[in-house]
């Protein structure tokens, strides 16, 4: 029978994790834009209507263009590299606690 340590399981489920939210968020983060782009043709469609006034339709365009700047900043960033920042500090401190324990062990 293979004897895994504790620690080296530990950090096996780190690994497994960053993995799990790379593909979660970039999963979420599609959503999000396929919601914006939904909202971004609904305000688009608003903004070229002829049968509303001129200020409804500006305001509509300044609608869509806002929600263009959403999708860019939601498409740039999200918080993945904080995540991994998080996880790497996690990966330091299982490596500290493996550290300590085998030198206490000696």
């Amino acid at each position: 029978m293979v004897k895994i340590s504790r620690n080296s399981m530990l950090k096996n489920r780190v690994q497994k994790l960053r993995a799990e939210v790379r593909v979660d968020t970039q999963k979420l983060r599609n959503q999000a834009i396929e919601n914006l782009q939904e909202l971004f043709t609904l305000a688009k469609d608003q903004a070229q209507n002829p049968n509303i006034k001129l200020k409804q339709r500006q305001s509509w365009a300044r609608v869509a263009a806002y929600i263009c700047q959403v999708i860019n900043t939601i498409a740039a960033h999200f918080d993945e590299r904080q995540i991994d920042i998080d996880l790497n500090k996690l990966e330091e401190l299982i490596n500290e606690t493996a550290t300590k324990t085998q030198a206490q062990k000696s």
